[in-house]
Formats: structure tokens, sequence, C-alpha cells
């Protein structure tokens, strides 16, 4: 979905939940942001981290990825690709058309129909992406060189992406962020993006 829809201004092509910390989510009608906590309903809502993997290493630190976005156009290159994926399927709350997440500074804040969410950094895809799909970690997770390569990508202690050949990695598997305003968020909301003051930082894992 998405890529053949009539518009040419960013929206919201689907959202989805998930009680349980499965990999991933059940797309829905709409979802609700709740300030300073995610999407109700979710098990990744909180004010504390709620990724399983972080809470090991320190279950106070603040939770950063209440929301997790991706654009639809990584779905359609990983369905290209073979791989059987859609609205969720990747663990995303809010799938969006028409706009580079990847490319928007830390603190950007995006309107979502009601809500307002800041972005906080890069998802940093793991071993779980793979072991949903064979291959589809080397989709989301590419040489920063951009050099193809037969390599295992190289993963760190939590199972999260680091280096393919020694070699830094682009992460593709969208972005995290915090939500600053509640409110319903339905397929089909328009997306406006509010960028904070410069001087601008890319976003980078969190």
């Amino acid at each position: 979905p998405g890529s053949s829809h009539g518009k040419c201004a960013p929206f919201v092509v689907a959202v989805s939940r998930d009680e349980t910390h499965r990999f991933s989510k059940v797309p829905r009608e709409a979802i609700e942001l709740v300030a300073g906590l995610g999407v109700r309903g979710d098990a990744h809502a909180g004010t504390r981290v709620q990724h399983r993997s972080r809470v090991r290493r320190d279950p106070d630190q603040p939770n950063l990825r209440q929301v997790h976005l991706i654009q639809d156009d990584l779905i359609d290159e990983a369905r290209a690709a073979g791989h059987d994926v859609g609205p969720g399927t990747l663990g995303d709350n809010v799938l969006t058309h028409d706009i580079d997440l990847l490319a928007l500074p830390e603190g950007t804040r995006l309107r979502l129909g009601e809500a307002v969410v800041r972005l906080t950094g890069l998802r940093n895809p793991c071993r779980q992406i793979d072991e949903y799909s064979r291959g589809l970690l080397k989709l989301v997770a590419r040489r920063v060189d951009g050099v193809a390569s037969d390599s295992d990508v190289e993963l760190g202690p939590t199972g999260g992406v680091q280096s393919l050949d020694g070699v830094g990695i682009v992460r593709r598997a969208g972005v995290m962020a915090v939500v600053e305003v509640g409110g319903l968020v339905r397929p089909d909301d328009p997306i406006r993006v509010e960028l904070p003051e410069p001087p601008h930082a890319p976003l980078t894992p969190v």
C-alpha cells in the first residue's frame, strides 16, 4: 500500500500495535498515542525502556523508543526481494508514505493526525529480522560505502547490527520517537514535518 496512493503529500499508510512482545504488530483501524508513554495497549509503551534486551541492561533507562515509524518504500523493496512483509510486520506502529524518515534530524517533530511525536533516533535492526525472513537483515542494514557484500552482518551485545566486513552500516529499519502530544492516528492522516532549530544532528541508533 501507499506507493499506489493518489496523494503526493506525506501521509499515514497504516497503524499497528500489539499487547505482547512479539516481533510483528497487528494492523488496526486507529491507534491512540499517549504523551510520554507511547501507543496505548502496546507492549512497548512506558516511560522507562520496554525493549527486553534494553531492560536486561538497565531497566531505568528512559524509553526513547515509544513509537516506531517505517517508510513504505522499504516494505515495497522487501516485497520485491521476495519477503512476505506488510504493515506491522517489522514491528512498526506507523507506516508512512512520501517522507524520508531516515534523513530527518534528531528532534524533528511529526504531526500525525491529532498527535505529535519527536524523533529520538534510528531503530537498530537485530537478528530477529533474519529469524523472521532469511536475508531481510541484509536489506535493512547496508554498508555505508554502498558496496554489496555476501558476509554476515556483525551483531553487537544486544543483538543489534554493528558493521559489515568491518565497515560502518546504514540502518534502514525505521526511526523511533517519543509522544509529545497524544491523540488518535489513523490511515490516511496527513503528516506534517517540523524541523528543530539548527544546527541539526543526524539520527543515530537508540
